[in-house]
């Protein structure tokens, strides 16, 4: 049996590794600034995770959640305290996608609505919900167009207030740093004013922070820097490091319904173990300061480069976008194959940084300096 094929691979089989760096089988060493698509939180291989998630499966990988699993309490207090929504309840499951999707359904239980608000550019996630309010008619299929969502330019707040005066709105969805979409920032003033008009016409207001939450912004999630409280939170990527879970935090005002929603993966003890331990690496090494300090050295050294080739910087902490005057492909290949440096991109010209948090200065440095040459 062959692999269905779905994307295109780098001929690079990476094998091993440590902190912000990778090794493939021929034992060649890259610097990873991608991270996996940002899942990559807290570095590879770090030694506290790995003795966590050994000794949690030498006990119990897996129960149903038909019994009780100390461990998601455990896990719900932690982050409730990391990120300031201690009366806020969780949902684990498996995936961004399946958070969004869970995420998007409450808000439609809880209004009696279906219509969405979805940002121009946005990315959810690929199962039918999420990929419903993903503005790429690429990976749309038939079945998942059902005309429920209106997609309108980010922090165009008259518009998206203009589709709210309806009163038929159950959610509107942002990333307020979008991801794919090549590092777009919703400004605070548009957050603000669209949290006040979610308020005012009885539509719940859903942040998709999978990609630029869990400390990757400078803070625990990317909206705080805007000033602004959701009705839900989706995250997952960094919340176990590679260990595929997700996540939905609820505010207080929605009801649960004993039915309405399930998994039978998502919570199980040797996920919830793995984001313990993450958690614990990001309060104990102050990876979220981290990602603040380092971010802002990145960025304001790649605004400083002098060059016809760079457009623009865009970015929080380390969730970074150069924008190049030329196709991306050129510059990343260039950094992938002679270089050795594991990078992103969105769209046809953006290269796009998502590094494990504990990237350092002088990691940060040797970046910069090999893009210069490749600049």
């Amino acid at each position: 049996m062959k692999l269905f094929d779905v994307y295109p691979l780098f001929p690079i089989n990476i094998v091993r590794g440590k902190g912000c760096r990778v090794w493939d089988e021929n034992g060649t060493e890259y610097l990873d600034l991608y991270g996996g698509h940002a899942v990559i939180s807290i570095g590879h291989a770090h030694p506290h995770y790995i003795e966590a998630v050994s000794r949690q499966v030498a006990n119990l990988g897996f129960y149903s959640n038909s019994v009780v699993n100390r461990l998601q309490q455990q896990l719900a207090d932690r982050l409730g305290k990391a990120c300031g929504y201690e009366d806020y309840s969780l949902f684990l499951i498996n995936s961004g996608a399946e958070a969004n999707e869970n995420a998007l359904k409450l808000a439609s239980f809880h209004t009696g609505r279906s219509r969405v608000l979805s940002a121009a550019k946005a990315f959810h996630g690929r199962t039918s919900l999420a990929v419903e309010v993903t503005d790429n008619p690429k990976i749309t299929a038939p079945i998942n167009n059902s005309g429920h969502v209106t997609f309108l330019a980010l922090n165009d707040l008259e518009a998206w207030c203009s589709e709210l005066k309806k009163g038929d709105v159950a959610a509107c969805i942002i990333e307020c740093i979008q991801g794919v979409g090549g590092i777009q920032m919703a400004s605070a003033e548009f957050m603000q004013g669209l949290r006040q008009a979610c308020d005012e016409y009885g539509t719940v207001l859903i942040c998709d922070e999978i990609q630029c939450g869990y400390g990757r912004s400078g803070k625990f999630f990317a909206h705080q820097h805007l000033s602004v409280r959701p009705d839900i939170i989706t995250v997952a990527k960094g919340i176990a490091n590679g260990f595929p879970m997700g996540a939905v935090l609820i505010a207080p005002q929605f009801e649960p319904v004993y039915g309405r929603l399930g998994t039978t993966f998502g919570g199980n003890h040797l996920a919830c173990a793995a984001a313990l331990a993450v958690l614990d690496v990001i309060e104990g090494e102050g990876l979220i300061e981290n990602a603040a300090v380092v971010g802002q050295h990145l960025i304001d050294n790649l605004k400083a480069f002098s060059s016809d080739n760079i457009k623009d910087i865009r970015g929080r902490g380390l969730m970074i976008g150069i924008q190049l005057g030329t196709p991306y492909k050129e510059i990343r290949n260039s950094l992938l194959f002679e270089h050795h440096v594991f990078t992103g991109c969105a769209g046809t010209d953006v290269v796009r940084l998502l590094p494990p948090l504990c990237l350092s200065i002088e990691e940060a440095d040797e970046f910069l300096e090999k893009l210069h040459k490749v600049i």
